[in-house]
């Protein structure tokens, strides 16, 4: 199994982790892993597909520059 590192965390969030774990009780560390497989199984997976729908909708109404336009500018930079 792999091992996670988290550093540089606010004291009062350790505490809080702590108490939490105290009235499930378990470890801090074992409530940690089990609050990261929470949030993380319920985060929806996306298809490739969404993903790109996604960004151009975010990006609809904007100017486009061909990506053979920018390759080309940057050839004629060097």
């Amino acid at each position: 199994m792999a091992q996670l590192i988290v550093r540089n965390l606010d004291d009062g969030l350790v505490v809080r982790l702590k108490l939490r774990a105290a009235e499930h009780g378990r470890s801090a560390e074992a409530e940690h892993r089990e609050i990261l497989r929470e949030a993380l199984a319920t985060e929806p997976r996306r298809s490739f597909k969404e993903l790109a729908a996604k960004v151009r909708a975010m990006t609809a109404g904007r100017p486009h520059t061909p990506s053979e336009t920018l390759l080309r500018e940057g050839r004629d930079e060097r």
